[in-house]
């Protein structure tokens, strides 16, 4: 599935290793992966860099 993703939209992170299912907002969009903040879960507010395949779709309020 391709996603067209850019800067400030919100995503829905897959849940991996111990980590549920979370709301990230994208700050980059890069080759491979996206650059962001958690918004849920336990790593509300931390920065990260899922690759492409964590994302699960764009959250619609």
């Amino acid at each position: 599935m391709k996603l067209d993703l850019a800067e400030d939209m919100i995503v829905v992170i897959c849940a991996f290793d111990d980590i549920p299912e979370h709301l990230f907002c994208i700050s980059g969009v890069y080759e491979d992966c996206v650059g962001g903040y958690s918004l849920t879960g336990p790593l509300a507010g931390e920065y990260g860099e899922p690759e492409f395949d964590l994302i699960l779709k764009v959250y619609e309020d």
